[in-house]
């Protein structure tokens, strides 16, 4: 995003963040188990997976609420999420478009501290939700 930061006076309540995009890969799913150390065959090893039942390998829940996190932080600023909390609503599949949706909930006062609070979400491309939450960030005040 660049020199741009999101100011307190210059958000509104159902604001959208840019959507960021993302096409899951099988090399995704195996660079992030050697990062994370989550080395789950059902992520992985597409023989174990459908001899488990599944119908591929699928995506970790980090790797999911990694990417939407930092979405949010593209959009507040890194260093400014306070908090951020998420639910893994579905699985996610190699070769499927994942697509970020963050919505302005509300913005507030507390103290001297200017916060938004956000609806947070993944979806593919037929909008199915992978990943549901919600986030508050300390943004500045432009005075």
């Amino acid at each position: 995003m660049g020199d741009h930061v999101l100011c307190f006076e210059d958000v509104a309540e159902g604001d959208e963040a840019p959507v960021r995009s993302h096409v899951l890969s099988r090399t995704d799913l195996v660079a992030y188990a050697g990062a994370s150390g989550d080395f789950n065959p059902m992520h992985h090893d597409e023989v174990k997976a459908t001899a488990a039942g599944q119908p591929s390998v699928f995506g970790h829940g980090m790797f999911s609420m990694g990417f939407l996190g930092s979405a949010i932080t593209d959009y507040v600023g890194v260093g400014h999420v306070r908090r951020f909390q998420a639910r893994f609503a579905k699985q996610t599949w190699p070769d499927e478009v994942l697509r970020t949706k963050i919505v302005v909930t509300g913005k507030r006062m507390d103290g001297d501290e200017a916060l938004v609070d956000l609806d947070v979400r993944l979806h593919n491309a037929e909008g199915e939700e992978k990943v549901v939450g919600e986030a508050t960030a300390v943004v500045p005040l432009r005075s």
